[in-house]
């Protein structure tokens, strides 16, 4: 079953007096519970492409189904609602707040469904912080946490909406080798234990090699799609 389908999206942007067409004739159609990887070069469009499947973006032209809803003709409000139902976002530069502890940045997005108690509030922090290993540190604030332990904060609020998508822009582009490593496990093992559907935009040669499908983009357009062929992805 399709939990995002893309028919005939373009997508232009006008720079003054000059347009830029940033997507072409895009038709994806991407399945639930996937573990996909978006790879291109600097320019190719693939951050463009994730901001229209976060409902960030709308198209030009073309037809989004997210969880089965077309989301053309969407107000702003009905589009962030949507958003805050069914899609998580993690950042490279994991965008948490400075001030706020790892608990109060992973309960922040659930502030906004107005339906969740305190109580479910807090139990959602606590399980997600465990999920991610990071009981201990629920009170520390992002600067007295590592690069790798904010990404885990970051992915920790992404999950604790309990979200059909996550979308992991270059999650991995401010991290070691090393740390790089673990967060991929540890997305990797959110997907197979929770079918949570994992999209990344990425460089990233050890994401490309632990996806299980890739897209290749280039000038805005779809130029090859694998399934279970990692051959050749990682140049």
């Amino acid at each position: 079953m399709s939990i995002v389908r893309l028919e005939h999206v373009f997508k232009d942007y006008t720079l003054g007096e000059q347009a830029v067409q940033a997507l072409k004739d895009i038709t994806l159609s991407i399945d639930d519970g996937a573990f996909l990887a978006i790879a291109g070069p600097s320019g190719s469009g693939k951050s463009t492409l994730l901001n229209l499947i976060g409902c960030i973006d709308t198209p030009t032209l073309g037809k989004i189904l997210i969880n089965g809803q077309d989301v053309s003709g969407r107000t702003p409000d009905e589009l962030a609602d949507l958003r805050a139902r069914t899609i998580g976002f993690i950042f490279q530069t994991f965008n948490l707040f400075p001030v706020l502890s790892a608990e109060e940045n992973v309960e922040y997005p659930l502030l906004q469904l107005k339906e969740i108690s305190a109580a479910e509030r807090r139990n959602r922090v606590s399980q997600y912080l465990a999920i991610v290993g990071l009981s201990k540190l629920a009170r520390h604030r992002p600067n007295q946490l590592s690069g790798g332990q904010r990404q885990r904060v970051a992915i920790a609020r992404a999950l604790a909406t309990q979200p059909k998508i996550v979308l992991a822009d270059e999650p991995t582009a401010n991290l070691d080798h090393k740390t790089g490593e673990g967060i991929l496990q540890l997305m990797k093992e959110i997907n197979g234990n929770f079918k949570t559907t994992f999209i990344f935009s990425t460089h990233d040669s050890r994401v490309m090699e632990m996806a299980d499908r890739l897209v290749r983009i280039e000038d805005g357009q779809i130029v090859r799609q694998d399934v279970d062929d990692n051959e050749n992805w990682t140049s």
